[in-house]
């Protein structure tokens, strides 16, 4: 009995002593703010595959945006980017119910349907990753990624269109094209959208857009699916059933590289269930005229309990420009938990890797 009494005791100083903490960081939460008033962000989405597979988490994904949707004035959102891998499926029809319950309809439907909410109001940029294309993955170089997301879906990202590419079906779509802005602080960008693998006649043609002299004063930006690996090394080669891709080193040294103003790379891709390690990365390089190439990847698919968990604990970016339109500030943030009192202090991650500066030459 007196056994039983002690561990009572301690099972409820342990509950006492968890609850004050869990209380102390939720008065501690504090909701994202930019540093500087005058700062601007690009909001970065992880590839949502996981959450358009299952229909109990596409939910998630909407709230995602929906936050996204709630902050553009507060905190000066001026671009949206989502790394590929829209969907889990591209065409597939007879999901098993374990590893999805939704068919490929479904799945671009709910994804096309989160980003409604940002339509006329922001635009939105979106890589195409191995699983938008052939049937449950990459095997031919379909995709229905136009379909869901034709040019005249947001006019916010229309305006930002100046050039495009033909996609592996000779149709010109958003998967390859240019989009070009200017910040709040007069900064040119010119970002490059490639599709998974790039092909070389698509990096033939953001080679000769990147240079194109009306451009040569921009900065460049590539947004692409695969490129880094969580070790920070870029992708060698990956085992997909395509003889034409190009992936992380040989896109370095085709097209990043090489150019005068290409300065910053993002990209997704990785990951590992339950490991926010594994699903990031981050390095930086020199180009040929000697500017600093920052190259960043992040994903978050396989948080919230692995490859069929919740799609990702709601996890996104926060990549806040400061106004001496240098400095780029990395935060890592999540809407699903920010939303009740009682998950928001597990609403930031703040390791180095998560939670970080970097500077653009």
């Amino acid at each position: 009995m007196i056994r039983f009494f002690k561990s009572m005791v301690i099972s409820l100083l342990t509950l006492a002593i968890c609850s004050s903490v869990a209380i102390a960081q939720q008065k501690n939460y504090q909701p994202p703010a930019l540093t500087d008033s005058n700062a601007w962000t690009v909001i970065m989405l992880p590839d949502p595959q996981t959450y358009q597979k299952f229909g109990r988490n596409q939910p998630i994904f909407e709230l995602m945006t929906a936050w996204i949707k709630e902050n553009i004035e507060r905190l000066h959102i001026k671009l949206v980017i989502c790394t590929g891998d829209l969907v889990n499926e591209n065409n597939m029809i007879d999901p098993d119910g374990i590893a999805g319950n939704q068919p490929s309809k479904s799945q671009w439907e709910s994804v096309s349907h989160a980003f409604n909410c940002l339509d006329g109001r922001v635009p939105y940029i979106l890589a195409a990753g191995n699983h938008d294309y052939g049937y449950r993955n990459i095997s031919v170089r379909h995709s229905n990624y136009n379909s869901y997301f034709p040019v005249d879906k947001n006019f916010k990202t229309q305006g930002l269109l100046r050039e495009a590419t033909l996609n592996a079906e000779a149709v010109p779509t958003m998967e390859n094209a240019a989009f070009e802005f200017t910040s709040p602080h007069g900064r040119k960008f010119l970002l490059l959208n490639l599709e998974f693998a790039p092909r070389d006649t698509v990096l033939g043609w953001a080679g000769k857009v990147i240079n194109m002299t009306k451009y040569k004063n921009h900065t460049g930006i590539v947004l692409t699916h695969a490129y880094l690996n969580s070790k920070n090394e870029r992708i060698q080669k990956e085992n997909y059933p395509i003889n034409d891709g190009n992936y992380g080193e040989a896109i370095w040294k085709k097209l990043i590289q090489t150019s005068s103003n290409i300065q910053l790379v993002f990209s997704g891709h990785i990951g590992a269930p339950d490991n926010a390690r594994e699903h990031v990365g981050f390095r930086q390089d020199k180009n040929a005229s000697g500017k600093t190439v920052s190259q960043l990847v992040f994903n978050a698919q396989a948080m919230g309990g692995g490859w069929n968990g919740n799609g990702g604990d709601g996890w996104l970016r926060i990549l806040e420009f400061e106004p001496d339109d240098k400095t780029v500030k990395v935060k890592t943030f999540s809407p699903f938990f920010a939303i009740s009192p009682s998950t928001q202090y597990l609403a930031w991650r703040t390791e180095p890797y998560d939670q970080f500066d970097f500077t653009i030459d």
